[in-house]
C-alpha cells in the first residue's frame, strides 16, 4: 500500500508539468483569442474612420484622362488634376483653383483657353449642388455654362416660356446651336430638378 501510495505521487509529480502546460496554454489561448478579437474590432473601426476621408471627385475637361476618381479629402485639386494624367496642351489653368481642398461629390471642369469658366457656378437649392437648374435659372446664370453666350441663354429662357418647364437636360438640344458636342460639355452641369 505504501508502494502504491509512492507510485501515485511520483506519477502524479512527473505529470504536473503537462497538466499545468496544458491548463497553461489554454488560458492564453483563450486571452489571445480574445485579445485578437479586441484588435480587429479597433482594426474595423479605424477603417471605418480611414473610409470616411476618401473623397469621389468628377474631373472633366482638358485633362489627359477625365473621369471619376477616389482621393483623399485632404488632397487638392492639382492632386486630382495629377491623378487624371495632368492638363491638356488647350487647358486654360489661369482660370482653376489648384489649391482648393477636394470635396466629396465634387466636380473640376477644365476649360479650354478662350472658354469661360465654370468653377463659380451658382447653387440653386434645388438638392443638385452646384448644377444650374434649366427651369430657375437666370440669363446671368446660363451664361456661367461653357458654350452659352446671350443669345443661347436667352433662346433657353424663350423655350422654357412657350413649352413650359424642362422634363429632362436633353431637352436642351431641342433649342438651336445646342447640338450633340455643347450638349456633351453641360449635361454635367445642368438639372431639371
Amino acid at each position: 500500500m505504501v508502494a502504491g501510495f509512492i507510485v501515485g505521487a511520483v506519477s502524479m509529480w512527473a505529470l504536473s508539468p503537462l497538466l499545468n502546460q496544458d491548463n497553461t496554454g489554454e488560458v492564453e489561448n483563450e486571452w489571445l483569442l480574445e485579445d485578437k478579437g479586441f484588435e480587429e474590432g479597433v482594426e474595423t473601426s479605424q477603417e471605418e474612420v480611414n473610409s470616411s476621408d476618401d473623397v469621389m471627385v468628377d474631373i472633366k475637361g482638358e485633362v489627359k484622362d477625365p473621369g471619376v476618381y477616389e482621393l483623399k479629402n485632404t488632397q487638392r485639386i492639382v492632386d486630382a488634376i495629377q491623378v487624371a494624367g495632368g492638363f491638356l496642351s488647350e487647358a486654360d489653368q489661369q482660370q482653376v483653383n489648384l489649391a482648393q481642398k477636394l470635396t466629396d461629390e465634387m466636380v473640376i471642369y477644365i476649360p479650354k483657353v478662350g472658354e469661360e469658366s465654370v468653377s463659380s457656378l451658382p447653387t440653386l437649392n434645388d438638392g443638385n449642388e452646384g448644377k444650374i437648374n434649366l427651369n430657375q435659372a437666370t440669363v446671368e446664370q446660363l451664361e456661367t455654362l461653357p458654350g452659352i453666350g446671350p443669345t443661347k441663354a436667352e433662346d433657353i429662357l424663350s423655350f422654357r416660356e412657350e413649352n413650359g418647364s424642362f422634363k429632362a437636360i436633353e431637352d436642351l438640344k431641342e433649342i438651336s446651336g445646342i447640338g450633340e458636342k455643347t450638349f456633351e460639355k453641360l449635361k454635367d452641369l445642368i438639372s431639371v430638378d
